[in-house]
């Protein structure tokens, strides 16, 4: 295993931005930028040994400050949205920016995947890791409390790329960050025909500003269904309200296994290029988004991004879980460390 730092380009501040590339015994190669934490690159053999970028994104830093899509990003403190852009903690409500409709994406337009995050280079005898880390001051993006974040990405010889966050605040406060990384497994074109499973009975429904009701819904008999293995566009476009409201799938579902063990609760595979790869995670919600909104990006190497040009999988606590009682919070009370942990793992099936 080995680690390559180079420069990227210049900060807004005029600070250097450096690429972090790891690169494993199979040839496979991560690059990741201390900007905004951002997963640049994944890129792994096909089955007939080529190598295939799986990951969208950019080329270069201007592609990185106009992602309001958060290609790659790390989302932090709080990732997905909130109701009404406003939360209460400890009896105080806490107003935050209203940046999609009446609610708050993302934790609003200040973005963490804008910010410069400290970083450095771990290595053992096992793997070679870089960690980034970043302090929120106490009301950025509108949240109570000073509270550091943190992410350390982890490549194998197995070829998986582990992702372990850490989170604490001196203040009760939302921590909830996800990686917003799109997926696509041909490195071009749409993802209609890849097969995807998600390990899931139900999801949880969302009412037509694509909040949850509190509802949990089962996916038998519906196009919410991944239990087997099946090509994304079989429903993408089907007449299902939760569909028709999203524009494809942008939900989140609640995921079979016991919180707090990592399990499997994904797998997205290609016919064209046989690269499959495994989600797993302890968080009891995922977001599966299809790119409904992606239109003329203009990416990597020429490339434009539209609607259906990859597929998210934003491991997190249920979306609006700081204000909705049936759902798990996602308030941390301070000085509770939040850890959790993703596995994106790749292989080649013939």
């Amino acid at each position: 295993m080995k680690v390559e730092i180079s420069n990227f380009g210049k900060a807004k501040d005029g600070s250097d931005i450096r690429c972090y590339t790891l690169t494993n015994e199979n040839g496979m190669r991560v690059s990741l930028l201390n900007l905004g934490a951002i997963i640049k690159d994944i890129i792994v053999p096909d089955k007939n040994g080529k190598l295939v970028d799986v990951n969208l994104g950019y080329d270069n830093v201007a592609g990185y400050y106009d992602n309001a899509e958060a290609l790659g990003s790390f989302v932090g403190r709080n990732a997905n949205r909130i109701g009404g852009a406003e939360v209460t903690i400890a009896g105080i409500t806490y107003e935050l920016e209203k940046n999609d409709g009446e609610n708050n994406l993302h934790s609003g337009s200040d973005r963490s995947h804008y910010m410069l995050f400290d970083a450095e280079v771990l290595e053992d005898e096992f793997a070679t890791r870089v960690r980034f880390m970043h302090t929120f001051k106490d009301m950025e993006q509108g949240f109570p409390g000073k509270a550091e974040l943190s992410i350390t990405y982890t490549l194998t010889e197995g070829n998986e790329l582990i992702l372990e966050y850490r989170g604490i605040s001196d203040k009760d406060t939302v921590i909830n960050p996800t990686n917003h990384s799109y997926f696509n497994l041909d490195g071009e074109g749409d993802i209609l025909k890849h097969k995807m499973y998600v390990n899931a009975d139900k999801f949880t429904a969302i009412a037509s500003n694509m909040i949850p009701t509190g509802e949990i819904v089962d996916v038998e008999n519906t196009p919410m269904d991944f239990r087997k293995m099946k090509e994304i566009g079989e429903g993408i476009d089907s007449d299902y309200n939760y569909i028709k409201i999203a524009r494809g799938y942008d939900h989140n579902f609640v995921l079979n296994g016991t919180e707090g063990d990592i399990v499997k609760v994904a797998e997205l595979y290609s016919d064209k290029t046989g690269i499959s790869m495994e989600v797993m995670t302890d968080l009891p919600g995922m977001q599966v988004y299809t790119a409904n909104f992606l239109e003329n990006k203009k990416g990597k190497a020429g490339a434009v991004y539209n609607p259906r040009a990859g597929v998210c999988f934003e491991t997190q606590y249920f979306p609006n879980a700081c204000n909705e009682k049936n759902f798990k919070s996602s308030i941390i009370s301070a000085g509770k460390e939040y850890r959790s942990t993703t596995v994106f793992k790749f292989n080649v099936k013939e």
